[in-house]
């Protein structure tokens, strides 16, 4: 599950961060990386819910707990985390959320 809420991370966050090299605007670009991405993660979520949820469907015990488990993550965090609760803290932050110490400013490839 770590990893799966990673990916959509990853994703989410380099769609807003190539906005924000584009354009300095971090409304512009939070609203970039949502309108790019909120359909790609809403469907790969259906897609891992439909798979965990025949896990749940099944008559081993323990395979019916991770099924439901992982269901419940995987739509709390690509509805809650990801496409709510990430972006509002985004938003509150403001710029301040794009700062970036020099030292690993100078160590990463430039985006353009």
């Amino acid at each position: 599950m770590f990893v799966l809420s990673i990916d959509y991370e990853v994703f989410l966050l380099t769609r807003m961060r190539e906005r924000w090299v584009q354009e300095g605007d971090s409304e512009s670009a939070i609203s970039y990386g949502l309108a790019h991405t909120a359909g790609i993660i809403t469907g790969s979520a259906a897609i891992m819910t439909a798979v965990f949820l025949a896990f749940a469907a099944a008559d081993v015990i323990p395979l019916r707990q991770f099924g439901v488990g992982l269901t419940i993550a995987v739509l709390l965090d690509a509805t809650i985390v990801r496409l709510v609760l990430l972006p509002t803290i985004m938003r509150v932050a403001g710029p301040r959320i794009w700062w970036l110490p020099a030292w690993l400013a100078a160590r990463l490839p430039a985006l353009e």
